[in-house]
């Protein structure tokens, strides 16, 4: 190649920009090419994964915290193994970026023409593109080198700037062709607020803040996607009012905050929470998505609650279009509101629940026992599962260090993403994962990558041998009584800490608080590979607080 600049380095010198330090990878002969030659050869380091399901959440774990995220991937075979990792990404607006490397001009051309196909083509050139541009902000083809430049960039730019998955079809004979050199840096395109909505939101709103007598702040995930943390935190302290987070959102802002009041998830919010919004009169959600698991059978009251997301403002009878997030936040800084004084209560530290170390684990035995276990440099993930109940109450002090799928729930994302997490973390961090059981039968072999790349999260399965959550949605009496179980809820037993044999990392089955103490102080000195800590806990034991379900 010598002085040539290629469409292959082109691509590498974007990602590392915008910074990519780690690329989550399959083999495939149609990919190969570019991440043995130009990735490798780069500063980001390739993380070969297990298989492009795992490898997506991993990506999607990442970008959480990095910003972007990337997979490379083979054409169909492997890339539509993906495709409910990059789902996810799409729904929940996380910045992945899918290289997917496609066959030769010459091989697509011939399978087109003459019907001789070449492995895993299913329908010619289009198959990929068409399943995924309904799937990405971006889809973009690579198969000439003089308009590679503008196609890279335009799909990078879409991905930063609209923070959703974008796919780029890599051919490989395009790997190695010349190309011009990146111009100006990328940045994301600028939202433009329409300046009468935004003007009339900011007068609206304030109105409200300052006439409301116990006014409430409502912080949702869009805070975090588009890195408002600071100025929410600006607003939130001018204002000197409460504020709740919703569980996509937990932690995105540090819980140690005095006017953090907890996390509002409807009737599994705790009840100091559910009387805060039941009385509050004005609530400002600022970046919140509604979904069935953000609001759990509580009545939004929207006559009372304005919604500021999706670059518009709702309140009662009012539409404000085109208002972007962070110049509604920055409009109502600038206004210096003054709102009516409340008495928040005062921070007091939980206290070690006192058990007996022979006693039988129960799920929310656990979760008060787990507390102890979290300080300002933990970040806990959680997975589409019972989990959700039990760790949305915890107290997470980090700054966005609570990681969950909670919109598009995909059972057995958190343990793949907790390989994305580790490697994007601060290193004085340490990364505690609740999954259960039935979602890490899915993705098992997160374990694999993280032990081959010295990762250290520790996991931890919750043993009850049901899918729990599945059977709590469809009919949560059978967890009052003694109804069955249904059939397709109940899991085939694994022995989950022997899964470290088979690894190489470290595992513990625990079935008392004596047992999980022991366990954990263990996983706490395993520094150099992942801990699987089985909890067995009984099956009709669930969180206090999903029992508001009985049916």
């Amino acid at each position: 190649m010598g002085d040539t600049y290629t469409v292959g380095q082109y691509l590498v010198d974007r990602l590392g920009e915008l910074g990519l330090g780690h690329l989550f990878s399959v083999a495939g002969d149609y990919s190969i090419e570019w991440v043995n030659s130009y990735v490798e050869k780069s500063r980001i380091q390739v993380i070969e994964e297990v298989n492009e399901l795992n490898a997506g959440y991993a990506a999607d774990g990442y970008a959480r915290l990095k910003g972007i995220g990337a997979l490379c991937v083979t054409y169909s075979a492997g890339s539509l193994c993906a495709t409910n990792a990059i789902a996810g990404s799409y729904v929940e607006k996380v910045p992945v970026v899918l290289i997917n490397g496609a066959p030769s001009i010459q091989k697509t051309l011939t399978f087109e023409q003459t019907g001789y196909s070449s492995h895993h083509f299913i329908s010619g050139r289009e198959t990929d593109l068409q399943v995924f541009e309904y799937i990405t902000a971006a889809t973009v083809r690579i198969d000439s080198p003089h308009l590679a430049p503008m196609l890279i960039d335009y799909a990078l730019t879409q991905c930063i700037t609209e923070r959703r998955p974008v796919y780029i079809e890599l051919l490989e004979d395009m790997v190695d062709l010349e190309c011009v050199r990146p111009a100006n840096a990328l940045t994301a395109a600028p939202i433009i607020s329409d300046e009468d909505s935004l003007t009339q939101s900011i007068a609206q709103i304030g109105e409200r803040l300052e006439n409301a007598t116990k006014p409430l702040i409502w912080i949702g995930v869009e805070i975090d996607r588009f890195s408002l943390h600071d100025q929410a935190e600006r607003l939130i302290r001018g204002l000197k009012i409460p504020y709740v987070t919703e569980l996509l959102s937990k932690a995105i802002l540090s819980e140690d905050d005095v006017q953090f009041a907890g996390v509002f998830d409807g009737k599994s919010s705790s009840p100091y929470v559910q009387s805060l919004v039941k009385d509050a009169d004005f609530v400002l959600a600022l970046g919140v998505w509604l979904t069935d698991i953000n609001d759990l059978s509580w009545p939004i009251d929207l006559d009372k609650t304005a919604f500021a997301s999706w670059d518009t403002v709702k309140y009662g009878t009012i539409f404000n279009a085109q208002v972007s997030l962070a110049d509604l936040v920055n409009g109502l800084i600038d206004k210096r509101l003054t709102c009516k004084a409340q008495t928040l209560p005062a921070k007091t530290a939980r206290q070690a629940p006192v058990v007996n170390p022979a006693a039988e684990i129960t799920y929310q035995g656990f979760y008060d026992f787990i507390q102890q276990q979290i300080d300002g440099n933990t970040i806990v993930g959680a997975d589409a599962s019972l989990n959700y109940f039990g760790s949305l109450l915890l107290e997470v002090g980090a700054r966005r260090g609570f990681i969950v799928q909670s919109s598009y729930s995909a059972i057995g994302y958190i343990g793949p993403a907790a390989t994305g997490v580790s490697l994007a973390k601060q290193d004085k961090q340490r990364l505690l994962v609740f999954a259960g059981d039935g979602g890490f039968q899915m993705t098992a072999q997160c374990l694999s990558t993280q032990t081959r790349f010295n990762l250290n999260p520790i996991v931890f399965v919750m043993d009850n041998g049901i899918y729990g959550v599945e059977q709590w949605l469809a009919d949560a009496s059978v967890f009052h009584g003694n109804k069955p179980f249904y059939n397709s809820c109940i899991l085939h037993r694994w022995n989950y800490s022997k899964l470290a044999e088979v690894f190489g990392c470290q595992g513990w089955k625990v079935d008392t608080y004596g047992e999980l103490q022991d366990a954990i102080n263990g996983a706490k000195e395993n520094l150099n590979s992942p801990s699987i800590i089985q909890v067995v806990v009984p099956q009709r034991s669930i969180p206090d607080n999903a029992n508001w379900k009985a049916s």
